[in-house]
């Protein structure tokens, strides 16, 4: 796989079909030009997430991390998009993950307007932030892939699932590994997409545990005071920081530099270092960036293809934050 190469969705003469998904659709790569249904809707989201990324780059970081948070949670059905209703007041959107840290869902919501008029009730909001994570790891990184597209719209979301399957950065690597397992991803997987630690920010209250009494010994002491500097203890406002100090706003291979160096942010990153099989990716994906742009891109691309759970059949919805009536 070409991990850096001249933008450009590759949409070969016959649809490349990979497997058909729970809610009565096939993901195929160029779906909305293979069916002629939406052939400018990749194109559409593309600029839309250019426009807000060139703006403001951490949007990038979070849109990349809605992908990762809405996959994991019943499949990827964009059901983190739905705002909490009358019917449903407690949607994924509200857990402890989400709210209030989940950034993008405004970019969201213009990818969707723009293709709306162009295409009504075609393109489904799954479909929407798999393009917008895909894009944003470009403009952030100049990683490159394609995305199979196809999906439909989940009608259910229960902030109470999110915690259950979600990897948090509290999480040792054993409880890591397990949850990626259940969604049919690999050690490998873990080590490729935690390297999207090197672009947004964090809040203090997900690390100050290893700052507080005393600075953990899996932090590099020098870096502890500097965290510790930019996140008082019993700080009324829970502060952020960047995920990386060297880069904070490339997608790059220095979280592995960090991780290496005892500088990671979270629990879970230092825990990579805890096996022998994470460790020895971790020190790969260091030493050669073009490594760790081609296994993050494949890393995606499998993770966007986590089927979704059996139940209600899924929809193309109007708006992203609401389900069909």
């Amino acid at each position: 796989m070409e991990a850096k190469n001249t933008f450009q969705i590759q949409v070969f003469l016959s649809c490349i079909l990979l497997f058909g998904t729970l809610s009565t659709k096939s993901l195929e790569v160029g779906y909305y030009k293979c069916t002629n249904t939406c052939p400018q809707a990749e194109e559409i989201v593309r600029g839309v997430v250019y426009k807000y990324v060139l703006q403001e780059p951490g949007l990038g970081a979070g849109l990349i991390r809605m992908f990762f948070h809405d996959c994991f949670v019943r499949g990827c059905d964009a059901s983190v998009l739905l705002d909490p209703s009358y019917l449903n007041p407690n949607p994924e959107k509200l857990a402890v993950p989400n709210n209030p840290s989940l950034r993008g869902f405004e970019v969201i919501d213009a990818a969707k307007s723009a293709v709306e008029q162009v295409c009504p009730g075609i393109v489904s909001c799954a479909d929407i932030i798999a393009f917008a994570a895909r894009d944003a790891t470009y403009f952030l990184g100049m990683i490159s892939y394609e995305i199979p597209s196809g999906r439909l719209d989940g009608r259910i979301s229960i902030a109470d699932e999110v915690l259950k399957v979600l990897p948090t950065p509290f999480h040792n690597l054993t409880v890591v590994k397990a949850l990626f397992a259940a969604q049919g991803l690999s050690a490998d997987d873990v080590v490729a997409l935690s390297g999207a630690h090197s672009i947004g920010r964090s809040h203090c209250s997900s690390f100050t545990n290893r700052l507080y009494p005393t600075i953990d010994s899996t932090l590099d002491q020098g870096f502890g005071y500097l965290l510790r500097s930019k996140c008082p203890e019993n700080a009324p406002v829970d502060g952020v920081v960047p995920q990386d100090f060297v880069t904070p706003t490339k997608l790059d291979n220095k979280y592995y530099q960090n991780v290496k160096g005892l500088k990671g942010l979270f629990f879970s990153d230092w825990s990579l270092l805890t096996s022998d099989e994470t460790a020895n990716l971790v020190n790969d994906f260091r030493t050669t960036p073009q490594f760790f742009e081609a296994k993050f891109a494949e890393s995606m691309v499998k993770m966007g293809n986590i089927p979704l759970l059996s139940g209600t059949p899924g929809e193309i919805r109007k708006s992203c934050r609401a389900v069909n009536y």
